[in-house]
């Protein structure tokens, strides 16, 4: 725009106007420009001369410029902003010569620049800030005519304003800092100008010398040495200096941009040579009187201190330094200590001149220190907290001025300041445990502590130092932390302190690990515990200069970081490293997200600085890293994103280090030189100083990965890759942390634990240690789990783990399944959810059931000592019970049964033989005396011994959902059908599996529950065979028992022998499945080493005789063998056994003849009038008949069949029992065979066994019911199944109108018999056979009434 009011300025000017101006050089041009006789310098250019120059007005800033108006100058009107220099507009100016065009824009440029500098003369601010803009812009394209023009200006106007001048003072500083050089003659010149005017006494008073030394100051920027030759001269002219020379010299002492590079030191030698000149003036009193005078006078602001008192501090500090007279030191420190320390800056200042002098004298400002700590003054201060007037505020801070002394004693004093470390420690810490602690004390003591530390740490001697007193002053930081409030952060106080620990730490002696622990705890809550920035910056908005809170905390989150890697830095162990980790993890578990983010922030810079820094010793094994891998794996699935973010950047970071210290240990186990163990850049740098990260070591093959590699996969695929390199140890520890996870109150972590549980045991579980720890751990988390998918997930942990520590886990969840709760059975299910696993578990469970105590008192040979059953044993036995009703165990259950009948039998006789308390039994009926008569022994324990895991074929099988297993009590009545009618319609199931007492183990519900109490072992066993029983199918062999009430037989040890032979003639009249399975289980434990084991295998096997298929399994010859080898055994129950079996009819055919010729002497004394005898010789018919089976007892069938059935009506109570039995066991032993005139006994035989299910004696309804059951299964009835459930249990109509139901469904043609027999019932002297027989006719289809309507009719 300048150049445009050129061109247009010269084209409208005359020629004669040029000439003359071209006539002139350009200071005459400037000042036939300027005005003549005009006292103030200001007159405008005549109108002729002018020029137009339009000015707009900016709303910049002119706060620097302005200065007081004084009322005659306010009202003075505007001088003109314009200066016409006339150009004729014809073309001679082009036909000029070149140096005349170029001295003709010269003049016009001048001529603009002195009409500017006159017109800083107006008062209009916004006008004044444009023109010093020009004058500036100008400047720095002209300098030197601009520098010539407002000299000439000076020269010109002397007696312009002060203000006027103070503006060009502005202008001039300007104009010389924006030279690049400044010829010797200008710096003469304004050198003179300006040290003229900083002395002089204006209106404008400091404001105005402050202008003129500004001037000088832009000088120094040129030539500093000459300005500085001027002021030593000035200063040391004896008489104080004036406060303008000590301005200048504050300037150049704070002001390092004054000075080029290494010159500032130059300047600071000479100014110690004039402290050491201006020693002389000390001891005179006028002077040292107007040196004291400055120090204390007011400052403007308290906030800020001027220049020259700054400096005065640090002059008078370089002068006691340099003064040698320890006396006169001590004089003058003790009467600038005697001033006020009211203000801030002042005791700053004070403190940096005692520093300054310890420099020389640390003794004597010591000693002086000394004697002003224990001035009454300081006292007061310490003890009064009551302020009774003014004065007294001038010593409540003067500790804090101690404090700061003591810091600049150590900033100044350098490495003479090591011996007094202690010493100077002591103090701090009694000032801030005995001052009147405020805000400024603690900011004093900081700032204190922040220059000492520094001093040390910049000391090389230090670390030869051990300071006694570190420990002292780091209580008092963890004091001040604590004090910190809560919920601000307002100050650097926590940046600093924290900065001071890291610094403290690194000094000798090394902190103790309770030390460090407390640091660290102090540290990390006083910052990982602020509220969220947004809350942080509203406790700010009353503040008149809020703070920056997001550059506060990052700053102080800098210096925390700094500690974190302070401590490993001098200790880079990997116990250092866990140590500090596990400071961090209970934040990484809170609960508050700004916590979590903020602790794995910490936790990844520092895993960041670790890897880049290669700080670590190789040496050390990385171990215990776990804890870290399972805290940041669980926090990568946390709902904020940024946690996200900053924990997979921390496990990539840690995956880094990991491969950084497998390969940094490589070379060293190959190493030949020692130089590998520290690898460095090319120049020796180290990696982390230089930034080179190519000259690390070589990575071995099978770890080669881009180093950005990790940081490209999702968490998961990082989670995975960071596990394999984890050791046992460490990968325990992972499942550790997973699993104290699923105890969390917080939704993701729970499903992320959980997740970590299941990828950690997918992917490493077979390697895994302390299985059994971990599975007593699950258990007891797994109440508090209430996410169904985190459950199922641990669950599905569990099956992964049983795959290969099956028997680790069976044994510990022994341990706490003795009484059994729901969660409990949730991982015995998940225990068995893989087919092959299940196998292996009732395989365990058999081995630890066979891990019995010794019973009391001596039972073989020898004496044993007495002990309690063996816990797990019990617990085995229990489970062998409870998981014979999981879905899951079902096949095994089925598969192993052969060794859990002969374990569980071998069960019942250990538990009667400890003589255990039992359960109260429910009253059942006596036994008939038709039982098998077998030989009573003794009950001998022999040694424990275990049975060998079944080898089972294996097949996989998916985890199921949750089964309801049934109760392990007496089989409850199972609910029938109430329409009689029809047949199909009971609601038990027609398969072949026993209906159980509906059993419901309750669902997993949170929380404790409360334990039922505990079945007897004895109990317990026996539910479990009967659930063995029921469970796999042999439901037929559990009614045989169930319905002659034969449990009751295995109460007592003497009776045991005789429930075990009817279980096992059970199982052959049944035709069971499993008898050739079973007889090769007993084989081997006729060997055993326990006589009950044997015992129970003999028992079995002379039972099994009797069954053809026992045959194809051990035939006649072997069958023999071991029967005749028993005979040797060393218990003489099992030997007289063998002797039983070694008579059966298998191995003497001659027998059978025998035993049929018998038989008609025995049916003839079924008519004896003696009851006993009667029952007796049914008993040994039942006998005889099993003795010869179906094939041999065909022919005598009938008559004993007839015979019996004359007996059921008897008036005898034991006869009609025995009589009933008897033709049970016949038909029993005769099932299979097509006899057609048995088949009609039985028809005939079915009402009178209906009608005497209400008989008055109990022995007879038992056999009743059996009989009838029997019968049923000849007949070749349906539903035999629920039929064995209504007789066993059920009471009332429903089960008699399911009998009814059945009888007639399957007895149409034979009808007519039953009616007839139902009538002659109604005579029966029994009013209950009566009722039955009644209401059964009743029931009686209307056709069939028709037909025999006149006995009906005569009822």
């Amino acid at each position: 725009m300048d150049g445009q009011h050129s061109e247009k300025s010269q084209s409208d000017t005359t020629a004669d106007r040029t000439s003359s101006a071209m006539s002139q050089n350009p200071r005459a041009a400037q000042r036939q420009a300027g005005t003549r006789g005009n006292p103030e310098g200001d007159a405008p250019c005549p109108a002729s001369h002018r020029i137009s120059s339009p000015i707009s007005r900016s709303m910049k800033d002119l706060s620097c410029m302005k200065v007081p108006q004084d009322p005659a100058h306010r009202d003075k009107q505007a001088h003109p902003t314009t200066i016409l220099l006339c150009k004729s507009r014809s073309s001679q100016a082009a036909l000029m010569p070149k140096e005349h065009k170029m001295f003709m824009e010269e003049a016009y440029n001048a001529a603009i620049c002195f009409k500017m500098l006159r017109d800083l003369n107006g008062s209009d601010p916004l006008h004044l800030k444009y023109i010093i803009k020009k004058i500036k812009g100008m400047a720095y394209r002209a300098p030197n005519l601009v520098l010539e023009t407002i000299h000439d200006y000076l020269v010109d106007n002397p007696e312009i304003s002060s203000r006027h001048k103070f503006r060009l003072f502005h202008v001039l500083e300007a104009v010389i800092e924006a030279s690049n050089s400044l010829e010797e003659a200008w710096q003469k010149s304004f050198m003179q100008l300006a040290l003229e005017n900083m002395t002089k006494s204006t209106e404008l008073e400091e404001v105005y010398q402050d202008a003129a030394s500004d001037v000088l100051l832009a000088i120094c920027r040129h030539s500093w040495r000459v300005v500085a030759q001027h002021l030593e001269t000035e200063v040391l002219t004896g008489v104080f200096p004036h406060r303008s020379l000590l301005y200048v010299m504050g300037i150049l002492t704070s002001n390092e941009a004054i000075f080029n590079e290494g010159e500032k030191a130059c300047w600071e030698e000479q100014l110690a040579q004039l402290a050491v000149k201006s020693v002389q003036f000390l001891n005179t009193d006028m002077w040292s009187k107007e040196l004291l005078s400055a120090l204390t006078k007011p400052d403007r602001t308290h906030q800020e201190q001027p220049p020259e008192k700054a400096f005065l501090f640090i002059y008078y500090g370089l002068i006691l330094q340099a003064e040698d007279n320890s006396t006169t030191v001590r004089t003058h420190l003790r009467k600038l200590l005697d001033t006020s320390h009211q203000w801030p800056k002042q005791r700053e200042g004070i403190a940096l001149t005692i520093g300054l002098a310890a420099a020389r004298h640390l003794d004597h400002v010591w000693a002086v220190l000394e004697q002003f700590g224990r001035s009454t003054p300081i006292k007061w201060s310490l003890h009064s907290f009551c302020l009774k007037n003014a004065e007294d505020l001038q010593w409540k801070w003067a500790s804090s001025t101690i404090l700061l002394s003591y810091g600049q004693m150590a900033v100044r004093a350098k490495a003479h300041i090591l011996p007094w470390v202690d010493n100077i420690l002591s103090r701090m810490v009694f000032y801030f445990h005995y001052s009147s602690w405020d805000e400024t004390l603690k900011q004093s003591f900081l700032s204190a502590v922040l220059m000492l530390v520094g001093a040390v740490s910049r000391n090389e001697g230090a670390h030869s130092y051990e300071f006694s007193q570190v420990s002292e002053l780091l209580d008092c930081l963890m004091v001040l932390m604590e004090k910190e409030p809560r919920d601000t952060l307002c100050t650097p106080t926590r940046q600093q302190t924290i900065h001071i620990i890291s610094n403290l730490c690194k000094l000798r002696p090394p902190l103790d690990l309770e030390k460090k622990s407390q640091l660290l705890s102090t540290c990390l809550h006083s910052v990982l515990a602020l509220p969220l920035l947004d809350v942080l910056e509203k406790h700010t908005c009353l503040f008149l200069e809020p703070p920056n809170i997001q550059t506060l905390y990052n700053k102080t989150s800098s210096a925390l970081d700094q500690l974190l890697q302070s401590f490993i830095m001098q200790s880079p162990t990997t116990d250092e490293l866990h140590l500090l980790l596990s400071h961090l993890y209970p934040w990484l578990a809170s609960e508050k997200a700004q916590e979590r983010q903020r602790a794995v922030d910490r936790s990844t810079a520092l895993l960041r600085f670790l890897s880049h820094s290669h700080s670590l010793d190789p040496k050390e094994d990385f171990r215990r890293i776990g804890q870290l891998v399972g805290m940041l794996g669980i926090l990568c699935q946390d709902p904020d994103r940024a946690i996200q973010q900053s924990s997979v950047e921390g496990l990539g970071h840690l995956y880094q280090l990991l491969i950084s210290q497998t390969a940094r240990a490589a070379p060293m186990v190959n190493a030949q030189a020692p130089k590998q163990l520290s690898p460095a850049s090319v120049d020796g740098a180290p990696v982390w100083s230089s930034g080179d990260q190519k000259t690390a070591p070589p990575t071995p093959p099978e770890m080669t990965f881009p180093k950005d590699h990790i940081f490209q996969l999702d968490s998961s695929q990082v989670i995975k890759e960071v596990m394999k390199h984890l050791t046992k140890a460490e990968l325990t520890d992972l499942i550790w942390t997973a699993i104290e996870g699923l105890g969390s109150a917080s939704p993701f972590r729970v499903q992320a634990a959980a997740d970590m549980l299941l990828t950690t045991i997918r992917e490493h579980g077979a390697k895994l240690e302390t299985v059994a720890n971990l599975g007593r751990a699950i258990h007891l988390q797994l109440c508090s789990v209430c996410i169904p998918q985190a459950k199922e997930k641990a669950l599905h942990a569990i099956t992964l783990l049983a795959q290969n520590h099956t028997p680790e886990l069976v044994a510990t969840f022994l341990d706490f399944s003795v009484p059994l709760d729901s969660h409990a059975f949730c991982l015995w299910r998940a225990l068995g959810a893989e087919q092959p696993v299940s196998r292996q578990v009732l395989a365990v469970l058999l081995a630890w059931l066979q891990e019995r105590a010794l019973p009391p008192g001596p039972r073989d040979s020898g004496p044993q000592p007495k002990d309690k059953p063996c816990p797990r044993s019990l617990a085995a036995m229990n489970m062998l019970h409870e998981l014979q009703f999981a879905r899951e165990f079902k096949k095994a259950v089925q598969e192993a049964f052969p060794q859990l009948l002969l374990a569980l039998l071998a069960q019942l006789h250990y538990t009667l033989e400890l003589h255990l308390p039992q359960e109260p039994h429910l009253p059942q009926e006596p036994l008939l005396p038709q039982e098998p008569h077998l030989p009573r022994e003794p009950h001998l324990p022999q040694e424990p011994h275990l049975l060998q895991e079944p080898h089972l074929p294996q097949e996989p099988h998916l985890p199921q959902e949750p089964h309801l297993p049934q109760e392990p009590h007496l089989p409850r009545e199972p609910h029938l059908p109430q329409e009689p009618h029809l047949p199909q319609e009971p609601h038990l199931p027609q398969e072949p599996h026993l209906p159980q007492e509906p059993r419901s183990a309750p669902e997993p519900q949170p929380g404790h529950e409360a334990p039922e109490a505990m079945p007897s072992p004895h109990s317990t066993s026996l539910e479990a065979l009967k659930s063995l029983l029921s469970t796999t199918g042999h439901w037929q062999d559990f009614a045989h028992l169930e319905l002659q009430g034969g449990w009751k037989l295995f109460s007592t040890i003497d009776t045991y022998p005789q429930g075990v032979s009817l279980l096992a003639r059970a199982m052959v009249q049944n035709h069971c499945k499993q008898i050739k399975a079973v007889t090769s289980q007993l084989l081997p434990n006729l060997q055993s080493k326990e006589a009950r084991e044997r015992k129970v295998a003999i028992l079995i096997l002379t039972e099994f005789l009797y069954s053809p298929t026992l045959l194809e399994v051990l035939p006649r010859q072997a069958a023999l063998i071991v029967l005749a080898r028993s005979l040797r055994d060393p218990s003489p129950e099992v030997r007289v056994l063998s002797l039983q079996g070694l008579g059966n009819i298998l191995f003497h055919p001659e027998k059978e003849s025998l035993l049929r010729r018998q038989l008609p002497p025995f049916l003839d004394g079924f008519f004896q009038n003696n009851e006993q005898v009667v029952v007796q010789v049914m008993g040994t018919v039942s006998d005889v008949l099993h003795r010869l089976g179906a094939h041999s007892a065909a022919a005598q069938s009938l008559g004993v069949a007839i015979n019996a059935r004359s007996f059921f009506d008897d008036e005898r109570d034991g006869i009609r029992a025995a009589a009933m039995a008897l033709f049970g066991d016949l038909v029993a032993t005769m099932a299979g065979k097509e006899i057609s005139s048995l088949r009609t006994q039985v028809h005939q035989s079915m009402v009178p066994l209906f009608l005497h299910l209400k008989d008055h004696c109990p022995g007879v309804v038992t056999q009743a019911k059996f009989t009838l059951y029997r019968c049923a299964v000849l007949l070749r009835w349906r539903l035999r199944h629920t039929l064995f459930c209504t007789l066993a249990w059920e009471r009332g109509l429903s089960a008699r109108h399911f009998l009814w139901t059945c009888l007639m469904t399957h007895s149409q043609e034979e009808f007519g018999i039953h009616l007839a027999q139902a009538l002659s019932y109604l005579h029966s002297r029994h009013r209950h056979i009566k009722t039955w027989a009644a209401l059964f006719i009743g029931r009686v289809p209307d056709g069939e009434q028709r037909r025999h309507k006149p006995a009906v009719l005569h009822f």
